[in-house]
């Protein structure tokens, strides 16, 4: 096997190649995870036990934690609650069978950066590592033009004005600041949030992109859609779009 150090698995600053922590106790799987990872010109190191990861995490050496959600001592959500109490902001991916609505939020209000369902496309999984490490600044509170959000306490606010949002509509929008500039498509929106298939007879997530700008009020705009794509979150208002456009 050829291992290939890529320029785009390494950190801008250092020119290393990141370093991802893979905590599974499935050895079989684990193997599998770290031998994807260094063909895709990762570094990656593994453990497999709760207590190891709250050891070795807070070190410094890694730029990304994959953890999986059953661990045979402490618990996934535990572990990543107790890491961000104590201030520990490198970018979480949350690995899991467990893909219902309520899991996946629990995984984020525990201070996960992305929450993967098991099975996943190997595929998928890089791709979002590597966003996570691209967002590797301001990970326990997101920030969109005036659109805050505070992951480990669950508020949001827009302005400064904490916004009442409910499960479905704060797991919604945290999935849209995430991708905030770039397409989400309704199938993606379907199987993150709501763990179904694309489904072309149902509204759930036009409904609930409805309910979520009503409540974002005069700042409605900031949820756009993209015609036959999906939606966009944007910190730019249409007016500022057109003016930047009449200029090109």
């Amino acid at each position: 096997m050829r291992i290939v150090l890529r320029r785009n698995a390494r950190t801008s600053a250092t020119l290393r190649p990141v370093k991802v922590l893979v905590v599974e106790d499935d050895t079989k799987l684990s193997r599998f995870l770290v031998r994807v990872l260094l063909e895709e010109g990762f570094a990656a190191d593994t453990c497999a036990t709760g207590s190891d990861v709250l050891t070795r995490a807070p070190s410094g050496t890694y730029d990304v934690i994959v953890l999986d959600r059953m661990l045979p001592d402490i618990d996934g959500l535990s572990v990543c609650r107790r890491l961000r109490q104590n201030g520990f902001t490198t970018p979480i991916l949350m690995l899991t069978a467990r893909g219902e609505l309520r899991d996946r939020v629990l995984g984020f209000e525990a201070g996960a950066d992305d929450y993967v369902v098991k099975p996943f496309e190997v595929e998928e999984l890089v791709a979002r590592i590597r966003s996570l490490t691209r967002r590797a600044s301001g990970l326990l509170k997101l920030a969109v033009g005036q659109l805050e959000i505070d992951r480990i306490g669950r508020e949001v606010k827009l302005g400064g004005a904490q916004l009442d949002l409910t499960t479905r509509e704060y797991a919604l929008l945290v999935d849209l600041v995430h991708h905030a500039g770039y397409v989400v498509s309704r199938a993606d929106l379907l199987a993150r949030i709501w763990g179904t298939s694309f489904d072309p007879g149902s509204n759930l997530v036009e409904v609930h992109i409805s309910r979520l700008r009503d409540k974002l009020g005069d700042a409605a705009w900031m949820v756009e859609t993209v015609r036959g794509a999906g939606y966009r979150l944007t910190s730019m208002p249409p007016s500022s779009q057109q003016s930047q456009s009449s200029q090109k």
